[in-house]
């Protein structure tokens, strides 16, 4: 396996690995790093990929200087490798919202976390990155996912997975692929507050879409966040 690297907006790179074993057509397996004075990690990937990973990120900077980690969710490919991506990065604490420190990061994270609240701003020093609780969206209590303001990034966690090798950047549509992938695999439990939710993101504008599984989508954002909404509105 092999870990790409592609900067997908100033200073924002996703490191992207593509599993051909993983499911019937493959699955790709995207992490992000955001290089700044305090440099972040978000997702860390299975322990299986972290050699992969991390060397690839070594590519992009120190890994002595990772300040910050975090996910979305409790889930192999999120937080699977957070033990060995702080060992390998002495300075670097783990963040993520109250509940999820609660339920779990304070009992087994091996650095104490730091604990944000909805709507938290932590600054990197030239970025910006947003705390946003998204309780059962993509999945689990704890869900949340993150904004970087100055570049308009929005990590969107399992939001839009598709299914098999993808580019690294697209403007095409990902809405068509990700009710696809749904379909199939039904990963996401819809709530009353999927679609809400869903359209409280979309009122960010993001400029840049960053999947975990599929390609970074540059283009229009907000319309593809409602588009899903709307797919999760349906009866």
């Amino acid at each position: 396996m092999t870990t790409e690297v592609t900067e997908i907006g100033d200073r924002v790179y996703r490191l992207s690995t593509f599993v051909s074993t993983a499911g019937p057509a493959g699955f790709t397996f995207n992490q992000f790093l955001i290089d700044a004075e305090e440099p972040l990690l978000f997702h860390c990937g299975q322990r299986a990929l972290f050699p992969s990973v991390a060397e690839a990120a070594r590519s992009v900077l120190d890994l002595a200087r990772l300040r910050w980690i975090s996910f979305s969710h409790v889930e192999a490919d999120e937080c699977g490798a957070l033990e060995l991506w702080l060992a390998a990065a002495p300075h670097a604490q783990p963040t993520h919202n109250r509940l999820g420190c609660a339920l779990w990061l304070n009992d087994i994270s091996p650095r104490p976390p730091v604990a944000r609240k909805d709507g938290d701003v932590l600054d990197l020093g030239g970025r910006r990155m947003r705390w946003l609780d998204t309780p059962h969206l993509p999945h689990n209590w704890e869900a949340g996912l993150l904004f970087e303001e100055v570049t308009g990034t929005f990590f969107c966690s399992d939001l839009f997975t598709q299914i098999g090798q993808t580019p690294s950047t697209t403007g095409d549509d990902i809405v068509g692929p990700a009710i696809e992938t749904e379909r199939r695999m039904g990963f996401m439990p819809t709530t009353a507050n999927t679609a809400p939710t869903l359209r409280r993101l979309a009122a960010l504008a993001p400029r840049t879409l960053a999947l975990m599984h599929g390609p970074a989508f540059s283009g229009n954002a907000a319309v593809a966040l409602e588009a899903l909404a709307e797919h999760y509105s349906e009866p």
